[in-house]
């Protein structure tokens, strides 16, 4: 992970962040341990606070659970909790920004469509 200082994102949210992307990718499974405030600090070199602080924030959200002196773990609803939460946030947000800006575009669906179709083919690989 590549924290960005300059950003507007705090580094305990890209922190918390990271982590959920790789809960998504099943980098870390359920009721498997992530890592620990020290160890994030260690190989971000951050603050361990700032770590704890990324490390609460998943806590806070019930995507990770404590285990007094063993540390954090994955919850079971972790993926899917992620997944919905980003689904509705983030993806709706970049959604209603490409129809606005199609719209200011005079771009009609057909054409979105058919952009979002040629993107997908890129990103899985397949050949135009």
């Amino acid at each position: 992970m590549i924290i960005d200082n300059d950003g507007s994102k705090p580094i305990y949210v890209q922190i918390a962040e990271w982590l959920e992307t790789e809960i998504i990718k099943e980098n870390f499974k359920v009721d498997e341990k992530i890592y620990s405030q020290y160890q994030l600090a260690e190989m971000l070199t951050i603050n361990p606070a700032t770590a704890a602080k990324g490390l609460n924030i998943l806590a806070d959200k019930g995507i990770l659970y404590k285990k007094r002196g063993l540390g954090m773990f994955v919850t079971g609803e972790a993926k899917q909790f992620i997944m919905a939460e980003r689904k509705e946030q983030t993806l709706r947000k970049l959604v209603h920004e490409l129809v606005l800006e199609a719209y200011r575009l005079s771009v009609d669906e057909k054409e979105i469509m058919e952009m979002i179709q040629e993107m997908n083919k890129e990103i899985k690989g397949e050949k135009q």
